[in-house]
């Protein structure tokens, strides 16, 4: 609709200009300063300006148009909205799309260790990475999302090692001394049984088959992480295997001296990251040849890179901060254009109970549980929370409040507003297919207002994905329902003498809340 709008006073006033949304939707839908800009070319005042470029727009079909204090105003008009609004129900599975765009991602998101359940520190990125590519699907980008696991190197070796250790001191009685660095929890204990019936006895004394048993292990974790995600309505596309890239390590290493940004000091492999940027150059190649963590990285971004996506998204934690410029001047040796990846990088997280810290998970040793956050509040306020702040900022939120069934959580209060549009229908006894072609323009101006809201979804999307901040859907859901029940409150539906027009615009304004909340992985209810 917003694109439509432009072009329209494009091809008017034949100039490039900015589109405002004002905060008073009594003044304006949409507004330009057009005039402002133009003062100095014309020797005019903006506000004569402003008068002159209105009068251009003389009975025009889309929106009225005024000038106040310099600013060219944009009143959509009744029918122009009730066009869009008919269109949107008519076809609702299209509602807030965009035309298919010349743009492919490929968002790696998660790509937690394979050693354990997913933790709190792990949810945000997951819930982050899972909306972003529903938003951009349905906007009509080419999206693929992967996990990236880390299936190979020490933590690997060091999973084998603590399932061993747990076993000779529960299952077999021995005085063992288990590192706090060992990975500990509930999950250990149920793969070290598992282990037994499998394999037996022996393999936890063999340490030649530690690596069998660490992969038997990893493959169960995995199953454990895959299980937590799709309680929480998050499903991954790809899963890269680091351990799969090892035969492809030699040949990116060649590629990479071919950029004479390698070197070798005391023994070692390191690349001259220095020169973009780095605090250090770093290590690719140990001095007893073994590669790196980064090696891996390079040979997995070596591989993105291969398979020639328009853009690439890393969603990584707060911590990863100082690894993003090696990892950057390592593709630039490549070869690769290294702007054509983004990394964005997810704040931390904190948990309350009763205003008090949340208490560690037994079964997991030392860290907070995703699963245990679902079990607690579902998957659809985990959801909402995580995406309702931006990723710059830390995140802290008391559990016990996203289980209030009132107006105070946010989550209640949407669906309050979808479930009592249904509500409203079925007093009427009337269906979408009934009132479809009311017409709208006996509505007052605040109906025209929360219609045209609930029109800009797509506008919100697209701002959403394009600016990787996709706080603004829970707001903008957050604002248009509390608009729905202000509206409600303020007029009467059933039985009055505009009953289907009303029907019709809390028709638009259901559908608006329902897909949003569906681009979110939450399906929204239909009763409270």
């Amino acid at each position: 609709m917003k694109e439509i709008v432009k072009q329209e006073i494009f091809r008017i006033l034949n100039r490039d200009f900015v589109l405002e949304k004002p905060k008073d939707k009594n003044i304006a839908h949409y507004a330009t300063p057009l005039a402002f800009s133009l003062a100095k070319e014309f020797r005019k005042s903006p506000v004569a300006i402003a008068e002159e470029l209105a009068s251009k727009f003389e009975k025009n079909e889309i929106f009225d148009v005024s000038a106040v204090k310099g600013y060219l105003n944009f009143k959509l008009k009744s029918e122009f909205l009730d066009k869009f609004c008919t269109e949107a129900l008519q076809n609702p599975q299209n509602f807030a799309t965009s035309p298919k765009q010349n743009s492919s991602l490929l968002i790696e998101y998660i790509s937690a260790n394979p050693t354990g359940p997913l933790h709190i520190g792990h949810v945000r990125g997951a819930v982050y990475g899972d909306t972003l590519a529903r938003i951009g699907k349905h906007i009509g980008y080419d999206i693929t999302t992967e996990y990236y696991i880390n299936d190979a190197g020490n933590q690997i070796d060091l999973l084998g090692t603590s399932i061993s250790l747990w076993a000779k001191e529960n299952l077999f009685g021995e005085n063992v001394n288990y590192p706090e660095k060992y990975y500990r929890g509930e999950y250990i204990a149920q793969i070290a049984k598992l282990a037994n019936n499998k394999f037996g006895k022996e393999i936890f004394y063999d340490e030649g088959k530690n690596a069998e048993l660490a992969n038997f292990a990893k493959d169960i974790v995995l199953d454990i992480i895959k299980a937590d995600l799709k309680d929480a309505n998050i499903f991954i596309q790809q899963w890269a295997s680091e351990k799969s890239y090892y035969d492809k390590l030699d040949a990116t290493i060649q590629k990479l001296r071919a950029s004479n940004q390698m070197y070798q000091k005391d023994g070692a492999t390191y690349i001259a990251s220095t020169k973009l940027g780095d605090d250090n150059d770093r290590v690719v190649i140990r001095d007893d040849g073994r590669p790196t963590y980064l090696a891996g990285d390079i040979v997995y971004h070596n591989d993105k890179f291969e398979r020639n996506f328009d853009r690439y998204l890393n969603i990584w934690g707060a911590d990863h901060h100082g690894y993003i410029t090696r990892l950057k001047a390592a593709i630039n040796f490549l070869g690769y254009d290294e702007n054509r990846l983004d990394i964005l990088l997810m704040q931390m997280v904190s948990l309350l109970k009763d205003g008090k810290p949340y208490k560690m998970s037994k079964r997991a040793g030392n860290a907070i549980l995703m699963s245990d956050i679902l079990n607690e509040i579902g998957a659809d306020a985990l959801r909402f929370i995580f995406i309702s702040k931006a990723n710059t900022s830390s995140l802290e939120f008391d559990i016990d409040e996203l289980k209030k069934q009132d107006n105070s959580n946010p989550i209640f209060y949407i669906n309050y507003a979808h479930a009592r549009i249904n509500q409203v229908f079925g007093k009427t006894g009337k269906k979408v297919a009934d009132i479809i072609n009311a017409n709208l323009q006996s509505l007052n101006d605040d109906g025209k207002n929360l219609l045209f809201e609930a029109l800009t979804l797509n506008e919100t999307l697209c701002d959403a994905y394009t600016q990787l901040a996709l706080q603004k859907v829970p707001d903008y859901l957050k604002n248009l329902c509390a608009n729905f029940h202000k509206f409600y409150n303020e007029n009467r539906v059933v039985g009055s003498q505009n009953e289907d027009a009303l029907l019709k615009l809390f028709a638009i304004v259901a559908l608006s809340i329902r897909t949003a909340l569906a681009l979110m992985g939450i399906t929204a209810k239909d009763k409270m």
